[in-house]
């Protein structure tokens, strides 16, 4: 049995520019059943069923190295689940026979985690990926009390995700992506305590994302390509995930302000919802953010100038939009910016700092309303531009924003940002109040 070598949340890590460009353009058309090989680096992730292997400490784990023998509540939660599948072409679980459980394909063990009051082997892991199984998941799986990971990628298991998931207490990585769950957002999930790895995506779940799963002490979470609808809560900005996929929902209304968030999430992704309203300016002020995808939605009005406060970005896609006015000049001269798409929105004018990245051929600004430019929109669709929505999109003057110095910035009343810039940057030391009109 191949034993597993890496762990998933250090992939979170590893980031090739050409890959997270690559995958954007995947997930704006995704298929659920297809496959990425793309190596060890976080755009595995995003689109496609590549989940992430048994975690680190596992290399151990197998039939070779324990055995439990006899009955017992995990023979007794595997069997169940056995009985739980009633397709199973590629014949997974045909090892699933007789007490010596570690002895099973696709189950991991170990000794129990340090404190767990059990002796001698435990189940810790289960990795049924890519194997077709059609059934259900039976609330038998919380007698696995020792289970760590659950990894269950690209199978066609349905029905609703059991609420005994929430008595697994060292379950870290759940991973139910690529199958037909449905029903509304599993709450058994957030009551995991140690759960850090939560991947949902390419599944049937819909209703409103609850607000308790950005307060969540998740390191990634995949909820892209599902039907989830309403807003998106005001939480996100609390959450304290490095990757954060929304993709391919329902979602509307308008993209949460960030006021004063302090989080650190490096891959954000809103593509192909229905979000509407304008881009807030405190989008500019996520401090380690390196891929931004808002495109395809509905949003509107002028492209704030804090945007260039974004020094860290290699990936922003503001594309298939209602954008209009000039692209601030600013936003070209991103010093990491490797793939800046605003194409197919109704911006009046780019810079001549735009043109030289349009001549690195890492700028798409095709299909807007740019004077004597090619593969632009016609006249009478640019006459029929939508107006500035005139939403509360705050706008702080000057010619570059004064909000990108070390000194905090105080926002409407009582709404402060703090702490230093990402990436090095330099600036003045004052204060700078900005009224909301």
């Amino acid at each position: 049995m191949e034993q597993p070598h890496f762990n998933p949340l250090a992939m979170l890590r590893l980031r090739t520019v050409a890959v997270a460009a690559a995958l954007l353009l995947l997930l704006s058309s995704p298929a659920p059943t297809s496959q990425l090989s793309l190596g060890a680096t976080f755009g595995v992730w995003i689109n496609g069923a590549a989940p992430p292997p048994p975690p680190p400490g596992s290399a151990s784990l197998g039939p070779s190295s324990t055995q439990i023998q006899g009955g017992g509540q995990e023979y007794t939660a595997l069997q169940e689940l056995k009985a739980a599948i009633f397709e199973d072409p590629r014949g997974a679980l045909s090892s699933w026979q007789g007490p010596n459980v570690c002895a099973y394909k696709g189950v991991y063990c170990s000794a129990p985690p340090a404190g767990a009051a059990a002796a001698g082997a435990v189940v810790a892991g289960i990795d049924l990926n890519h194997a077709s199984l059609k059934g259900t998941l039976p609330a038998a799986l919380s007698l696995l009390s020792h289970l760590t990971f659950l990894h269950l990628n690209s199978n066609r298991l349905a029905g609703a995700v059991p609420d005994t998931l929430g008595d697994l207490q060292y379950l870290t990585e759940l991973d139910l992506s690529n199958n037909l769950f449905s029903g509304p957002f599993p709450a058994a999930t957030l009551l995991i305590p140690s759960l850090v790895y939560l991947d949902l995506r390419f599944n049937g779940f819909s209703g409103e994302l609850p607000d308790e799963v950005f307060a969540k002490n998740l390191d990634a979470l995949f909820l892209n390509n599902n039907q989830f609808d309403g807003q998106i809560p005001e939480t996100l900005w609390s959450s304290p995930a490095t990757v954060i996929t929304l993709a391919n929902n329902r979602l509307t209304g308008p993209v949460p302000t960030a006021y004063g968030y302090g989080g650190r999430v490096r891959e954000l992704l809103f593509l192909n919802n229905k979000l509407t309203g304008c881009v807030p300016e405190a989008l500019g002020f996520l401090p380690y953010i390196e891929v931004l995808d808002l495109s395809n939605n509905l949003l509107s009005g002028h492209l704030p100038s804090t945007l260039s406060c974004l020094s860290g970005i290699e990936v922003l896609n503001i594309a298939h939009n209602q954008f209009t006015g000039e692209l601030p000049e600013l936003v070209c001269d991103l010093r990491r910016i490797t793939n800046l798409s605003v194409s197919f929105n109704f911006f009046s004018g780019i810079s001549q700092d735009c043109d030289r990245l349009a001549g690195r051929s890492v700028f798409d600004f095709a299909g807007n309303c740019v004077p004597g430019r090619g593969m632009q929109r016609p006249q009478p669709e640019c006459d029929d531009a939508p107006g500035d929505v005139g939403l509360s999109c705050l706008r702080i003057p000057g010619s570059r924003p004064v909000a990108c110095a070390e000194a905090a910035v105080s926002i409407g009343i009582g709404v402060t940002f703090g702490g230093g810039l990402p990436f090095g940057m330099s600036g003045g030391g004052a204060g700078v109040t900005v009224t909301v009109p």
